[in-house]
Order: structure tokens, then sequence, then C-alpha cells
């Protein structure tokens, strides 16, 4: 008797033929000339493509389309209102059934990317302040002063509603955030250029014009002699009342400092708000019991930014105006 490697293709023929007509496997045994635990080999050899047993699904294509729908439709619902809408339809399943197709579609939970919302008329200015910076170089964008407020919480846990997406979905303006400019809050500001960052200010009343000023006086003019010294820099802010007022245009004018120009509503041209962004995930554990203790992290923190940072930060300039023309003017990426 041979092995079941060593069946030939007849026996293997006569096997095959006799067990569809349900002969027991012994009296297959006899007629192909080998043993009984070849032919059982053999059969559960053939037999390892069927279909897996167990349980029948509870849900159809048709469901999971429902499903799907419903999820595209609203990301931002839970798995209980995504549930409940889902049985609403007319379907039988439980709610660990619902988060596992939902995970097997590929939508997962995750926390949104924040962008502003832009009209038409900020997309063309972003657009066309893109494309006039497009030609410029490294060199140019080093001697920029990027400056920027940031709030920075005791507690950094809540970082508001989930939201349901597929990978590669996280630009995708369905499953983003909407921010809202300069909220109520006690804001930081602070400066950097491809040599490193500036000193830091704790703002602790509302910015106005005349507080910007003071803010400008004593901690911008410190930055650019630690940041450049002698030589020429320009200097970059977003377009925040207290920014554009007509007396802070005059203060810039009087301490003969050139200004960018600069689109609204456009964090994601800002090199800085990257820095931000490291200077709170380094901080993401940090547990301040209050607002001077806080403040030392921020600083301790924003100590530890190297130039190398910030000149590659500044590097991304290019990157991000050909990102923006890509873009049409919409938010990007950075």
């Amino acid at each position: 008797m041979g092995k079941t490697s060593d069946l030939t293709a007849v026996q293997k023929t006569i096997i095959d033929t006799l067990h569809k007509e349900g002969k027991t496997q012994k009296v297959i045994a006899k007629e192909a000339g080998c043993s009984q635990s070849s032919v059982s080999k053999h059969i559960n050899r053939q037999a390892k493509g069927r279909k897996k047993c167990g349980r029948k699904k509870c849900t159809s294509s048709r469901h999971n389309r429902t499903l799907q729908r419903i999820v595209t439709t609203n990301p931002f619902k839970n798995v209980g209102e995504i549930h409940k809408e889902w049985t609403a339809a007319g379907v039988s399943a439980s709610r660990t059934t619902t988060r596992r197709l939902m995970k097997d579609m590929g939508f997962r939970c995750r926390i949104p990317c924040v962008k502003p919302l832009l009209n038409k008329k900020q997309r063309k200015k972003r657009l066309a302040w893109a494309k006039d910076k497009k030609d410029w170089t490294d060199a140019e964008w080093s001697k920029v002063m990027f400056s920027d407020e940031s709030k920075f919480c005791i507690s950094f846990g809540n970082q508001g509603p989930r939201v349901w997406r597929k990978s590669g979905e996280a630009q995708n303006p369905r499953c983003m955030r909407s921010s809202v400019k300069f909220p109520p809050s006690v804001m930081v500001w602070g400066a950097m250029s491809s040599a490193g960052v500036g000193p830091l200010c704790f703002l602790r009343s509302r910015v106005n014009a005349a507080v910007y000023q003071e803010v400008l006086e004593h901690f911008m003019l410190p930055a650019a002699d630690q940041l450049y010294g002698d030589a020429d820099f320009t200097f970059q802010q977003d377009l925040a009342p207290a920014h554009s007022a007509k007396t802070t245009s005059t203060w810039f004018k009087d301490h003969g400092i050139p200004v960018l120009d600069w689109p609204a509503n456009s964090p994601d041209l800002n090199p800085i708000e990257n820095l931000w962004g490291i200077v709170k995930r380094r901080m993401q554990y940090a547990r301040p019991n209050n607002a001077e203790e806080l403040k030392t992290t921020i600083r301790a923190t924003w100590a530890l930014i190297t130039p190398e940072q910030c000149h590659r930060l500044i590097e991304s300039m290019p990157r991000r105006i050909t990102a923006v023309i890509e873009a049409k003017g919409a938010p990007t990426k950075y």
C-alpha cells in the first residue's frame, strides 16, 4: 500500500469518483488498491477548499450597503447612534455586529483633523498668494520671522467628538471638523525663524492693538535681535484685528520692519503651527496642577526646540505653497 504522495492520477480519480457516489473509505481503498489512510488523507486534502462552517450571517450585502451609507452620510455619529439607525431600517443585528462590520468595511474611529472654514473669496486670495510666492527660495523664507498665538490647557484629554473614516480619508472634508478662530482663552505668543525660536509671551488679557504692540516691543524685538542680529528680516502675522489695526501698522512703519502679506484663515501655511503641535505632543503626559506649573512646562518644552527642527519647517514652505496651488486654495494637510 502506498502513501498519499504515491497515489497515481488514476487512483486519485477512482477515489474522487467513488467518494462522490457515497462509498465508504474501506470500499474505496479496496477498489483503488491503496490504504484506507491514504484515501482519508486525499479526501481531506480535497475538502480544504470547502466553505467555512459556522453560524450563518445575519446580514445581507444589501444590509451592509445600508450600513456603509449611514456611516458615510454622518461619520461623526457614535456606534450606538449608527446601530440604532441601522436597525430602524429593518436589520436584526447586535451592536457588536455593527461595530465589527464597520471595521470590516475599513472604518476606524479617529480624532478628526481641524481645518478653518474658507469661503470662495478666501480660497481665491490664498491661491493668488501662493502663486505669487511659488518662486521664493529657502534663503528668502529664512529671512521671515513667523509668529502666532496658541491655546494651552491644563488638560489635553478633551479633544472633541471622534469620526469614523477609512485609511487615507483624514483630509476628506466630510471627515474634518471646522475650527473657530480665537476662542475665549488664555493664549501664548511665540515666534520662530530658520535659526530657532524666540522668547514666549503669556497673554493674560484680551489682545487688542495696544496689548499686541506691547508684545511686539518687549518680545518680538528681542526675538529679532536673538535670531537675526543686525540682518534684515520680514515679520509674519495673521490677520487678527489687533494685528491689522492702523496703530499696529504705524508701529511697524515707525520701527522700519516690513510685514509679510498674509492670506486670511491660513494656519496650514504657517510653520509655527507645526511647532505648537510638537510642543503639545511632548506635553501630552504632563499633568500640571495650576497655571504656573503649566507655564513652566511650556517654557521648558519650548526651550527643547532645536534650530534644526525650525530649519526643516521653514524648508517646507515651497511644498506648502505647491499644495495650496494644487488644492486651488482649499485647506491642505499641513
